[in-house]
């Protein structure tokens, strides 16, 4: 793994870039996303890839599946700016939260199999964190799945450094045991990356073994998947697409510390799990009561749409490995739509397609 490139001002960064989790409503746009937001439309979903990378994005990866019709793959930009290596459809990339619909899938199917229960609470399976997580014995394994936990999120504390190459050497969890719960249980909705860490702590301790093995065995491999990784230390480094943040070169691949597919697996494991395929009838309506079927991943460098639209019963898949600025969604909120560049581009290649 690549040691720390001292030419990017992670200072500046730390300061700068915005909390994970926390979403700024703001009525009107940067007046920089005005223009792509109202350019015409092109013709075709390659012409709107090139010219996402005309409006600053590095790279980007598009993948959309459209019911009967054979999957297209985009992609515009570079994989490696520093070598001019450009762009491929099918390398492996850094989902972040996307993964949370593989764990909320692995939790429907064990709880159909009836080795989970989604009343059980942390307490059940944790004693030891009993006086060291606030309501531990109040948090239903339900609430962890749907962010209604209030156990606050390892993600916002001081002392979490995106930009520190995550290794198993730290344990995350000490972040936030011993603080006060961000409210009570059940009593609203609160995205805390510390609930699936949680989860895939129950799992493991259910199972015996690594949950990715589990996912690995009963999610990935019924579907045929050969390309989605639990660790970028799987893979061979130079298949990873390079990720970067706005205005700077620094490849942040050596980061680490997310789930990593290609936009393909991605996109077949999102149909499967949409249109039932992957789950039997008992186990799908769980998932339906515990979870979403769209999600978004966020890692510096590394921000991932993926999400199927029924009304055109089409799976789009959209990586952009460039994160930072006015690039991504989190930061901006209009009528309860992201207004960050790549939310922009998602929207009128959906835009596109339905056309």
């Amino acid at each position: 793994m690549k040691n720390l490139n001292k030419s990017l001002p992670i200072r500046i960064l730390r300061i700068v870039m915005p909390i994970v989790g926390l979403i700024t409503a703001i009525i009107i746009p940067p007046l920089d996303l005005v223009p792509p937001m109202l350019a015409p439309l092109p013709d075709t979903v390659q012409e709107q890839a090139d010219r996402a990378i005309d409006l600053g994005l590095d790279g980007i990866i598009v993948y959309v599946d459209q019911g009967s019709q054979e999957p297209a793959f985009y992609a515009a930009g570079w994989k490696n700016k520093l070598t001019q290596e450009p762009a491929d459809p099918h390398a492996y990339f850094k989902i972040g939260s996307i993964h949370k619909l593989y764990i909320a899938t692995a939790v429907a199917q064990l709880v159909d199999e009836g080795k989970l229960s989604l009343e059980d609470t942390i307490a059940d399976y944790f004693p030891e964190l009993v006086g060291r997580i606030e309501y531990a014995d109040q948090i239903t394994l339900k609430m962890l799945v749907q962010h209604r936990s209030g156990i606050p999120n390892f993600t916002d504390d001081e002392d979490f450094d995106w930009f520190t190459p995550q290794t198993g050497d730290t344990d995350m969890l000490e972040l936030v045991l011993d603080q006060p719960a961000d409210f009570k249980p059940d009593t609203r909705y609160s995205y805390s990356n510390t609930n699936y860490l949680l989860i895939g702590r129950i799992l493991d301790k259910v199972l015996g073994y690594s949950h990715h093995q589990y996912v690995y065995d009963e999610i990935l491999a019924p579907l045929g998947l050969t390309h989605t990784y639990f660790s970028i230390d799987e893979v061979e480094f130079d298949d990873v697409i390079s990720g970067y943040w706005y205005g700077y070169n620094d490849d942040l691949r050596y980061l680490g510390g997310s789930m990593i597919a290609t936009a393909q697996d991605v996109g077949i494991f999102l149909r499967a799990l949409n249109d039932g395929s992957l789950l039997n009838d008992n186990a799908q309506l769980i998932y339906s009561s515990i979870y979403e079927y769209e999600h978004t991943g966020w890692v510096p460098g590394y921000y991932s749409i993926a999400r199927y639209h029924e009304d055109i019963d089409t799976v789009v898949i959209q990586f952009v490995n460039t994160t930072g600025g006015e690039t991504w969604g989190l930061a901006n909120v209009i009528g309860g739509k992201t207004t960050g560049l790549s939310n922009i581009v998602y929207n009128r290649i959906v835009k596109i397609l339905r056309r």
